[in-house]
């Protein structure tokens, strides 16, 4: 087992195995970037509201009763203002719009980060592989890369969506499978940058496989924008859901503030004047798309040394 050498007067241990002096550099590492991240008003401003939408995602059965969801269960009129018993009002069908908020919170968020999730993984593997490899196999993906960047995201969004049917699974498969050129070009552009540098070489030299490079040394040093990049990305995949939503191609079964948006433009909210169904969806996914752009803001300013001194 290797051992690094302490000093008595700075009150590090005598010894610590390679595996603790890793954790240990990865605990300092994470407080330095949460303290810089800390000073970021914006950032933290995002983490709040981010917070509190995730908190009324995971505590919806106990802030509203999922009967409030079902159509034979409403009690309240059609379209009624915002009263003492509803206090954002009713929908076009008598449900509380402030039930159909909170539960819309789950659908919206669980696909924006599901979606990301799959986008994050197609756009880093290819951009890491198209870096990386060279040769045919890189110039095939750099090209499938620009050909799924130049066709239009909506439309192929659409087609898809259309053509594998109206589920919570393809739309989360949808957007995912639809938004990951953008993450692969970034991935690619970092590839290219660190397989250059002397420690992939010293690396190569010892006699490390292509697997091992862009496992062991290339892939942790990307990591960092992957982390930032996601950020973003969740936005993006959010205002997709509510887009398709919005058109009618979204879970007919599920609630989401995009299928809230997609009743109320449906039952013209905005011509008899009910604002109480079509504000609060709105301002919800604005909050949230918002939260997530300040975030990812604050965490490019902690992961690009460039940006720290601004």
């Amino acid at each position: 087992m290797s051992a690094v050498e302490g000093d008595g007067s700075t009150g590090v241990p005598a010894t610590l195995s390679a595996r603790q002096l890793a954790r240990r550099r990865r605990r300092e590492s994470f407080l330095r970037s949460w303290r810089i991240f800390r000073r970021n008003r914006s950032g933290m401003l995002g983490l709040v509201i981010l917070a509190v939408f995730a908190f009324i995602a995971l505590a919806a059965p106990l802030l509203a009763s999922s009967q409030g969801l079902e159509v034979t269960q409403a009690t309240g009129g059609v379209l009624e203002p915002p009263s003492s018993q509803y206090w954002l009002g009713t929908d076009d069908q008598g449900r509380s719009v402030l039930t159909l908020l909170i539960w819309g919170a789950r659908i919206s968020l669980f696909v924006g980060l599901a979606a990301t999730v799959i986008s994050m993984v197609i756009g880093t593997l290819i951009g890491l592989i198209s870096g990386f490899s060279g040769g045919w196999a890189g110039a095939v993906l750099f090209r499938l890369t620009e050909w799924f960047l130049v066709i239009p995201f909506l439309p192929l969004a659409i087609v898809l969506a259309t053509v594998l049917g109206r589920s919570l699974f393809n739309i989360v498969l949808v957007i995912g499978v639809t938004s990951w050129p953008g993450t692969a070009l970034l991935i690619r552009s970092q590839t290219l940058s660190i397989k250059e540098r002397a420690y992939i070489e010293r690396a190569r030299v010892l006699g490390a496989g292509r697997w091992h490079q862009m496992s062991r040394h290339v892939l942790p040093n990307v990591m960092p924008m992957v982390f930032a990049n996601t950020t973003l990305t969740v936005a993006i995949a959010i205002l997709a859901e509510t887009t398709l939503s919005f058109l009618g191609l979204g879970d007919p079964t599920r609630v989401s503030w995009g299928s809230m948006l997609d009743d109320a433009f449906q039952v013209g909210a905005i011509t008899t004047g009910a604002w109480w169904f079509i504000v609060p969806p709105g301002v919800c996914v604005v909050l949230v798309v918002l939260a997530f752009t300040l975030i990812g803001q604050a965490l490019e300013e902690v992961l690009n040394p460039r940006l720290k001194g601004r």
